[in-house]
């Protein structure tokens, strides 16, 4: 994922990965559009922890758009399709 969002790639909107807020590392985030891009394993259906850290960052303003590992292996362009629809959305 990062080969794809790195360096403006997309639509030149500017991503950086592993950034620490709060006490959490975030996988990806575009800070102009206030949008988190999580990209998980099966560990993470149904976490309690994952959804408290959610509203922690929606209470600051943020989106969390989450992707399967699979998803973005195997369908990549079906992907960044829907970040950019995130991205516009905002």
């Amino acid at each position: 994922m990062w080969r794809l969002l790195r360096d403006r790639r997309l639509s030149a909107y500017k991503f950086r990965r592993q950034v620490p807020i709060e006490s959490y590392i975030l996988d990806f985030v575009c800070f102009e559009k206030r949008l988190v891009i999580e990209i998980d394993g099966s560990q993470h259906v149904k976490s309690r922890r994952d959804a408290v850290r959610d509203a922690a960052l929606a209470s600051e303003g943020f989106a969390i758009a989450r992707y399967w590992n699979n998803d973005v292996l195997q369908q990549p362009t079906s992907v960044l399709e829907d970040i950019l629809a995130k991205l516009a959305g905002r």
